[in-house]
């Protein structure tokens, strides 16, 4: 999803503005493998559709983790879209950005409900679509795309509002008689609403702080010009990035702002600190962005500098997230599926267990633990390298053909 940056002023080296473009790719590609994890979970772990991997009463350290790692996927996906857009403002009119947003905006959206909900639900009928990640990027770039024409002071000050203000809103949301109506739920909310018989569509990444993000991100993109050398950027990224972790340990120390769910005494220390860290995804609370955000930022100023094979590969990925993405939910329900049928189950028992789930060839209380979840994980990830790389070469080789930009 990231472009080409625009060319180095004289006194910038090509080679420093090829690194720094290069960071960008390896920690998205690096979120992207990390995002895979949770998915595979999803799809193959025993108790995935059974309890909350997070849920104190009944997770183990290593399933509390395998879980909270992935926090890092949707926040900095969504954080570094805005810092590439920024990017592409180098090369491209006010008015050619604003097009493109607002369009690859409604794209992305269509793209979520049509291809991305059939490939987590494996349901052609479409009783159940899903609106995730993806959507809160389009819908935040439709957004982005119209406020672009803003000063750029106004952009950044609109989205630390939003950001450090939009928990406000948890007290309006926690009164007895709330009830939340559509917009809200888009908005803030989220949830799950049907929309015809034996149909729903479930709201799960409410766009408003995620836009508030993007915006953010966006801004942050002019740590990334020519302007700004690369000790400067370094140092930039540390001090935000230390700042958000200590910011995070305050607050949330405090315990009366910025996540819905207060951190409370456990049995013993570890689950005490597994308390303090389980913080509110859905919408992104203040506090979970901080404690994403702020260690990306410090692992951005020190990939800056770092080449080598891990790095490469990563990148590889980071430069075709889009593709990724769509193709790891299908091979990892295919994947699914084949243990669904390999259990003895017929295609009826696929139907029949819509019913409590909304996608098709998985059965609450069966699947794996998680020593075979990683193995499954490695093996998509593994599989799915050598199409993101050929799909990486068509990408450079064919730069004119326009519709590689909306991919």
């Amino acid at each position: 999803m990231n472009q080409t940056p625009a060319a180095p002023l004289p006194n910038q080296p090509a080679e420093i503005n090829r690194l720094r473009i290069n960071s960008i790719d390896v920690l998205r590609g690096i979120v992207m493998v990390i995002m895979a994890l949770d998915h595979t979970r999803d799809f193959f772990h025993i108790s995935a559709n059974l309890d909350d991997p997070l849920n104190l009463k009944t997770t183990t350290p290593l399933l509390y983790f395998t879980r909270w790692v992935t926090h890092f996927c949707a926040p900095v996906f969504v954080f570094l879209s805005g810092i590439s857009i920024y990017l592409q403002s180098l090369r491209k009119t006010k008015k050619e950005l604003s097009s493109f947003l607002i369009k690859r905006g409604l794209w992305l959206i269509f793209v979520e409900v049509a291809i991305v909900t059939l490939g987590i639900t494996f349901d052609p009928g479409y009783h159940f679509i899903v609106l995730q990640v993806i959507w809160a990027i389009g819908i935040s770039m439709v957004i982005l795309g119209l406020l672009i024409w803003l000063p750029l002071s106004m952009i950044l000050i609109s989205g630390l509002i939003i950001v450090f203000g939009h928990n406000i809103l948890d007290t309006y949301e926690s009164a007895k008689d709330f009830k939340a109506g559509i917009i809200w739920e888009f908005l803030h909310r989220g949830g799950v609403k049907p929309y015809g018989t034996n149909r729903f569509l479930g709201v799960f990444y409410p766009f408003l702080p995620w836009t508030g993000l993007m915006m953010v991100g966006y801004c942050a993109g002019t740590f990334f010009t020519s302007r700004v050398s690369a000790l400067r950027r370094k140092k930039i990224l540390l001090f935000i990035g230390i700042g958000l972790i200590l910011f995070f340990v305050v607050i949330r120390f405090i315990n009366t702002y910025g996540d819905p769910n207060p951190w409370t005494v456990q049995k013993d220390n570890l689950y005490t600190f597994l308390s303090f860290m389980k913080v509110h995804k859905y919408p992104p609370s203040l506090l979970y962005l901080c404690i994403t955000i702020g260690p990306a930022l410090i692992l951005l100023a020190f990939l800056e500098k770092i080449k080598n094979g891990f790095t490469n590969v990563m990148s590889i990925y980071g430069r075709t997230a889009f593709f990724y993405y769509i193709l790891h939910f299908y091979l990892i329900h295919l994947l699914s599926s084949i243990t669904f049928f390999a259990r003895g189950h017929s295609f009826q028992d696929a139907i029949n267990s819509m019913q409590n789930l909304p996608f098709m060839f998985v059965v609450p209380g069966e699947g794996f633990d998680l020593g075979i979840v990683y193995l499954v994980w490695a093996a998509v990830v593994i599989a799915l390298y050598p199409l993101c790389k050929r799909y990486d070469r068509y990408k450079k080789s064919h730069k004119e053909k326009w519709w590689l930009s909306y991919l």
